[in-house]
C-alpha cells in the first residue's frame, strides 16, 4: 500500500500487537538484542576511548595538532551537541519513516564519521567528524529503542531494554583496556595507536550494520502507516521461526486493536499529546533524565582529577580504577532487570533511584571526614552506581513505553537530548568547577547536588511512575491512531 492510499483513512482491525507480545523468548528475540543493541557498546568505546586518549593526542608526533583540553572540551562538547541535535533531528524522521530505515542510515553515518575521524590531520577535521559521530549517535538511540521496545514481548521488555542501554558500560570497560594497549608506544607509534581505537569502532560498526540487515521493520509501525499487509507477513514469518525452534505451537493470542490509519500525524498534536495530554508523564520523564544526568556527573566527570588529587594517583593508573566502577555500572541492570519485570516499574525505579543518591550522600560524609582512600571510594562509587545504572536505563525504558507509538521515537529523542545535553553541559560546567579547586568541601557539595537531584527523581518517581510491567505499549498509552 502506498503512503497515499495510507492517508485515506482505512479502518483495520489486528491482533499483530498481541501476536508478538505472546512469544516466547527464541532466538530470533536474541538476534534482535544482538543486532540493535550492541550500539550502546560502541558509545560506550567511542566517550571512553576520547576521554582515556587525550594526553596522548596532545602529544608532539601524535599527528594531530591539537591541545588536551581541545580533546575533553572542545571536541567533547561538539559530540555532545551532535548527539542532542542528532536524536531530535532523526527522532522525528524514524516516526515519519519507520524504525528500520532510520536504524540503518544513522549507523551508517556512525560508522564513516568514525572510520574519517581516524583519519584527522587537522584540528577542524577532529571537530566536524566527532560531531558527525555523536549527530549518528544520538539518532541510533531514537530509533533503537523504539524498535526493541516494539518487537520484544511485553513479558521481557523491561530486563532486555535495562541490559541494553547498561551494555554501554561494556563498551567503557572495553574502551579503557583498549586506550591501555593502544597508546603504548613500545606496541604502537604515537601518530598510529589512537587511529586504530577509532578504526576499531568504525569495524564493530560494520559488522554490525551486516547482522542489522535482517532486523525487520516494526509491524506496529507498519499497521498504523497503511502497511497491514506487510506486518503480517513480518509477524507470520517471526511466529514459524519461533514454532520451528521450540518445536511445540505457540499460546493463541488475546486482545485485538482497531487502528485508523494515517500517513502522518503533525508536531502540533504530538506535542500537545505528551505536554498537555500526558504532562505528569512528561515531568515523569525530566525527573529520571535529569537526575541521572547529574549524579553521573557528579561522580564520572572529575573521577580522574579527584583520584590525582586528593590520593596521589598517576594519571595513566586512572583508568583501571575506571574499569572497576564500569564494571558495577553494567552489573545493576544486568542482575536488577528481571525486577522491573515482576516486582514493577514503580517500586524498582523509585528505590534504585533513591538508593543511589543516598548512598552518595553516604560517600561524601565519609570523602569529607578523610575517611576514604582511592580504593574505598571507588569501591562506594561501584555501590552507587550499581543502583544509579538500573535507574538510568529504566529512564530510557519509561519514556520509550509511557507514550503513544506515534510519538515514541520523538519522545525518546527529547527527553534523551535533554539528558544529555544537561548532563553534557550544564554538568561539567558546575563540576569541573567544584572539583577542580582542589578542597574537600567542594567536592563534597558536588557529590551532594548529584545525590539530591537523583534523590527527587526517585520521590517523583514513587508517585508518577506507570506500572507498565507485563503490559502492552497499547494498553499502557493508547496510540494515538486507535479507532474509539
Amino acid at each position: 500500500m502506498t503512503a497515499a492510499e495510507a492517508a485515506t483513512g482505512r479502518t483495520v482491525t489486528t491482533s499483530v500487537p498481541a501476536r508478538l507480545d505472546r512469544l516466547p523468548w527464541s532466538g530470533w528475540h536474541w538476534r534482535i538484542v544482538f543486532g540493535l543493541g550492541t550500539v550502546w557498546i560502541l558509545d560506550g568505546l567511542e566517550v571512553t576511548v576520547v576521554g582515556n586518549i587525550a594526553s596522548r593526542l596532545s602529544e608532539p608526533g601524535s599527528g594531530l595538532p591539537i591541545t588536551s583540553g581541545e580533546v575533553t572540551g572542545v571536541a567533547a562538547a561538539l559530540y555532545v551537541a551532535g548527539a542532542c541535535s542528532g536524536a531530535l533531528f532523526w527522532g522525528r524522521l524514524t516516526d515519519r519513516h519507520g524504525r528500520r530505515k532510520l536504524f540503518m542510515i544513522t549507523l551508517g553515518l556512525y560508522l564513516a564519521a568514525t572510520a574519517l575521524t581516524a583519519i584527522s590531520f587537522s584540528t577542524w577535521w577532529f571537530f566536524l567528524f566527532r560531531f558527525l559521530t555523536g549527530f549518528g549517535i544520538g539518532g541510533e538511540y531514537a530509533a533503537i529503542n523504539s524498535a526493541i521496545d516494539e518487537l520484544i514481548p511485553a513479558y521481557y521488555r523491561g530486563r532486555v531494554d535495562l541490559l541494553i542501554n547498561g551494555s554501554f558500560w561494556l563498551g567503557a570497560v572495553g574502551g579503557s583496556l583498549l586506550s591501555i594497549v593502544a597508546l603504548n608506544t613500545d606496541l604502537l607509534p604515537a601518530d598510529i595507536g589512537w587511529r586504530l581505537t577509532f578504526a576499531l569502532g568504525a569495524v564493530l560498526a560494520l559488522v554490525i550494520l551486516l547482522v542489522r540487515r535482517h532486523v525487520p521493520e516494526s509491524p506496529r509501525w507498519l499497521l498504523i502507516h497503511g502497511r497491514e499487509r506487510e506486518a503480517e507477513r513480518i509477524v507470520a514469518a517471526i511466529e514459524r521461526r519461533v514454532t520451528e525452534e521450540r518445536g511445540e505451537p505457540l499460546p493463541e493470542p488475546h486482545g485485538e486493536l482497531v487502528i485508523r490509519q494515517r500517513r502522518d500525524i503533525g508536531f502540533r498534536e504530538i506535542a500537545r499529546t505528551v505536554l498537555h495530554d500526558y504532562r505528569s508523564r512528561a515531568v515523569l520523564g525530566f525527573a529520571l533524565f535529569i537526575g541521572q544526568a547529574f549524579l553521573y556527573n557528579a561522580i564520572t566527570f572529575g573521577f580522574g582529577a579527584i583520584l590525582t588529587t586528593f590520593f596521589d594517583i598517576p594519571a595513566d593508573r586512572t583508568g583501571y580504577y575506571f574499569v572497576v566502577i564500569a564494571a558495577g555500572n553494567f552489573l545493576g541492570p544486568l542482575l536488577l532487570g528481571k525486577l522491573f519485570d515482576t516486582v514493577g516499574r514503580r517500586v524498582m525505579i523509585s528505590s534504585t533511584y533513591l538508593l543511589s543518591g543516598l548512598l552518595l550522600f553516604g560517600t561524601a560524609w565519609l570523602f569529607d571526614r578523610g575517611a576514604l582512600d582511592a580504593s574505598t571510594l571507588t569501591a562506594c562509587w561501584c555501590a552507587v552506581l550499581f543502583f544509579a545504572s538500573a535507574g538510568a536505563s529504566s529512564a530510557y525504558l519509561t519514556v520509550s513505553e509511557i507514550f503513544p507509538m506515534e510519538t515514541r521515537a520523538l519522545c525518546i529523542a527529547f527527553f534523551y537530548a535533554l539528558g544529555t545535553a544537561a548532563g553534557g553541559i550544564s554538568g561539567p560546567l558546575l563540576f569541573a568547577e567544584l572539583t577542580g579547586t582542589g578542597r574537600v568541601a567542594d567536592t563534597v557539595l558536588a557529590f551532594q547536588v548529584g545525590a539530591g537531584l537523583m534523590c527527587a527523581a526517585g520521590l517523583v518517581a514513587a508517585v508518577l511512575a506507570v506500572p507498565a510491567q507485563r503490559r502492552a505499549l497499547e494498553d499502557i498509552a493508547r496510540p494515538l491512531t486507535a479507532a474509539d
